[in-house]
């Protein structure tokens, strides 16, 4: 059996780290060709000489010759730039991509990936989030599969298996709420970056984590698979589920329901994306239902939660106002990340600039990266 070629994009962060342990876990299964990161030289140094792939990019040109140096004695090749990181995952010896970098910054090798037929094993929602109708496109042109990480998303892929002559009639991604469940908006004016910080069921990167506490995340996730699973957005539906066991549902036509079930691991969403549509056996720790005695369902309170509302909002008027979302947001969580701005002002500063930034209805990929630029400078101008 030929190994698949696997690129990791993103390496150094927190989908990329666990997608390294699953490529480990199974060397019969994968041969890892590429890994790459945006600033992280130090880490990406220490994967290149543990796992030994054909090919590391650092993003980071200022930080190349230290990479370069480093791995000098090593047969790897080393690169550096956000056109190479695009350029690499074009060799014939990779035939999946694992996009997990954070943000906006996923969409241009992710497109180049999908322009070489390569899969893609998505972590980078934003992606779609930016550019789903292109990029929905371009895979569909190019024959190519695209493979959710996410473990809502995977959820309702795995809901889906044997179900594609079936029509959806409604699907529900779950929120664990975040560590402000239930807090009103007087709660929310007081919250410190250490709290938002905490998420009480997942380990994620920052920029994640703050998404996740601001509702945010799910709002991406909504735009996300709107894109993925072809629906409306009148069959997306959000429900707060603490416990973190029921990772998504479908509803079909008929009222019948599937959902996906475990314990929070992103290694299971990360390893289906991956050897699709195999399951390998895995050590996982497995679910006991004794020491899940209830698990419970709330409803959202998006009048707390705007950006969950923002995201519905954006969906219905499609063009590029997704995009605008996002790179507020992206701006934003920035800024209150280095102690600039409240975690309100998280909210406020994405509907000031939604408000602010023309729509471009039908958009061409340099739409989408001009309205990037643009509504950056103009969330920059609200803090």
């Amino acid at each position: 059996m030929q190994k698949k070629g696997v690129a990791i994009l993103g390496s150094t962060g927190s989908i990329g780290k666990q997608a390294l342990e699953v490529v480990e876990s199974y060397p019969d299964q994968f041969d890892l060709q590429i890994i790459t990161a945006n600033k992280n030289a130090d880490l990406l140094i220490k994967q290149a000489l543990k796992h030994k792939p054909n090919t590391v990019v650092i993003v980071d040109e200022n930080q190349y010759k230290k990479v370069s140096d480093a791995l000098s004695a090593q047969d790897i090749h080393v690169y550096a730039g956000s056109d190479a990181q695009a350029q690499v995952v074009e060799s014939n010896e990779v035939h999946v991509v694992l996009t997990a970098m954070v943000g906006y910054a996923g969409l241009k090798p992710t497109l180049a990936a999908i322009r070489a037929k390569k899969d893609i094993a998505l972590a980078n929602k934003e992606t779609l989030v930016v550019a789903g109708e292109l990029i929905t496109k371009e895979a569909y042109e190019n024959g190519v599969n695209i493979y959710p990480v996410d473990s809502e998303h995977s959820a309702i892929f795995q809901c889906l298996t044997g179900e594609f002559e079936n029509k959806i009639e409604k699907i529900y991604l779950t929120a664990s709420g975040g560590p402000f469940r239930g807090f009103s908006q007087k709660q929310l004016q007081k919250v410190t970056k250490a709290q938002a910080l905490k998420h009480p069921n997942w380990e994620m990167g920052a920029k994640i984590t703050i998404d996740s506490a601001s509702m945010m995340n799910k709002g991406l996730e909504v735009i996300e698979a709107k894109w993925l699973f072809n629906l409306e957005p009148e069959q997306i539906d959000v429900i707060v589920h603490p416990q973190s066991i029921v990772h998504s549902l479908v509803q079909f036509e008929d009222g019948s329901m599937k959902a996906q079930m475990g314990l929070p691991d992103m290694k299971l969403p990360i390893q289906y994306a991956l050897t699709y549509p195999q399951r390998l056996k895995t050590d996982f720790p497995r679910f006991n239902f004794m020491n899940y005695p209830e698990l419970t369902f709330e409803k959202v309170d998006t009048s707390i939660f705007t950006n969950l509302q923002l995201a519905f909002d954006v969906l219905k008027e499609g063009g590029t106002a997704a995009c605008v979302l996002n790179a507020a947001n992206e701006v934003a969580v920035d800024a209150f990340l280095q102690d600039r701005i409240s975690f309100l002002d998280i909210f406020r500063i994405n509907a000031e600039t939604l408000n602010k930034t023309q729509n471009i209805v039908r958009p061409e990929l340099i739409d989408y990266v001009l309205t990037d630029e643009e509504a950056r400078k103009v969330a920059s101008e609200f803090i």
